[in-house]
This record gives C-alpha cells, sequence and structure tokens, in this order.
C-alpha cells in the first residue's frame, strides 16, 4: 500500500517510509538478515542517484508479521522529489529457517553481494510522505535443494 500524507518537508522533497509484512509459510521461522535499503531516484530535474536509507539493520523473522502485521525498516526520511525507479534489499549472512525444530541456514545465491533487486516505479511528490510496504513472501521465497539445503530466492512484492 502507498499512502500520501502532509508534511513539512524542504520545498522540492518529499519523505518515504518503508515497512516489511510476510505472508504464511509452511515453517517455523524464516529469519532474514536486513543490513540495508537503498533505492534508486531519479529527480524532477536531473539525473538519478542512488541513496540508502537509513535503515533499522538487524535479524526479522518475517512470520511474526502476518495477518496485517508490519513493521517499520526505515523511519520517514527525505528523499528529492521525482520518481523511485528501483529499490535494493542488502542481506546479510545470518539468515536461517527452522523447520521442523531444527534451524538450517539459508543460503542466498548473490543477494548478499548485490542486494535484492526490487523493481518499480513509485512517485516521490514534493511535500509527501509515502509509506511503501515490502510483503516478503517466504512460502515462495524459501527453496529447498535436493541434497537438503535451503537457499534464498526472495519472492517480493511491492504494496
Amino acid at each position: 500500500m502507498l499512502f500520501n500524507s502532509c508534511k513539512k518537508d524542504k520545498p522540492g522533497y518529499g519523505s518515504i517510509r518503508v515497512n516489511l509484512t510476510d505472508a504464511p509459510a509452511p515453517y517455523q521461522q524464516v529469519n532474514v538478515d536486513i543490513k540495508q535499503i537503498e533505492v534508486h531516484v531519479v529527480p524532477t530535474s536531473g539525473s538519478g542517484q542512488w541513496i540508502t536509507l537509513p535503515t533499522k539493520s538487524g535479524i526479522y523473522d518475517l512470520l511474526t508479521l502476518q495477518n496485517g502485521i508490519d513493521t517499520s525498516i526505515v523511519n520517514a526520511t527525505q528523499l528529492p522529489a521525482g520518481k523511485i525507479t528501483q529499490m535494493r534489499l542488502i542481506l546479510g549472512s545470518n539468515n536461517s529457517v527452522m523447520d521442523n525444530s531444527v534451524v538450517y541456514p539459508l543460503d542466498i545465491p548473490s543477494g548478499s553481494q548485490t542486494g535484492i533487486k526490487i523493481s518499480g516505479s513509485i512517485a516521490v511528490n514534493p511535500n509527501t510522505t509515502i509509506q511503501v510496504l515490502l510483503d516478503f513472501d517466504a512460502s515462495q521465497s524459501v527453496v529447498l535443494q535436493g541434497n537438503g539445503d535451503y537457499h534464498l530466492k526472495p519472492v517480493i512484492q511491492v504494496l
């Protein structure tokens, strides 16, 4: 969901707030180690730039974020007015899944180096705050390999 609200910002600036939620999954826990969120902003005038948002880094159990429950991972942060063309979710190495009371590491094939890319176009309007909800689908994101290892191939929808 995207919400707009009035906020006193500098002329030519808006703000973004980012929350995280999840859909049900057949595991006891799905823990993701969120390090930071970056956004690619193309201002109304000027060229695009990557901006690192002040992220509440930590390990989040996605399964506690279901049925209308979400958590803030970026408080309201000013951005130049324009468009966000892409987001990157940078994950650390402490990702895990608990299945049948056993904790397994979650391997991320390339996400910890380059980040998980989330494409789309989000308008940043002057003097407004947009709220972006990242719906991290743990059920589709955790993949059991034939050798018994678990991989994390994030399926994330921007609401």
